[in-house]
Parts: C-alpha cells; sequence; structure tokens
C-alpha cells in the first residue's frame, strides 16, 4: 500500500464528538500537526469523514 501524509488544518473546537475522535483515530492533535500512515480502505474512511478539517499529500 501507499503512504500517504494526513495534516490537520482546522480545529476540531466546535464539531461533533464522531469528529473529534476519528482525528484522534488518525493520530492527530492539534493543527498542524502530521502523520504519515499506510493507505488502507479503514483510514481512507476515516478521512473521508473530516476531510473538511485535513489536508492529504501522497508519498
Amino acid at each position: 500500500m501507499a503512504k500517504i501524509k494526513i495534516t490537520q488544518i482546522k480545529s476540531v473546537i466546535d464539531r461533533n464528538e464522531r469528529q473529534k475522535r476519528t482525528i484522534e483515530a488518525l493520530g492527530l492533535k492539534k493543527i498542524n500537526h502530521s502523520v504519515e500512515v499506510e493507505a488502507n480502505p479503514a483510514i481512507i474512511g476515516m478521512i473521508r469523514k473530516v476531510n473538511h478539517l485535513v489536508a492529504i499529500e501522497t508519498l
């Protein structure tokens, strides 16, 4: 699988609990924090749910 870099670009303040937990499950902690993960179906599904809060780059 390919690796992707996920960066949180917006705050989770005033978001519902499900979106907050999804951001946390992706390993993101605060704005401008980035993580590199394997692109598997579970990760891609989580990204789709919070795509308005994150930026994605392929590596």
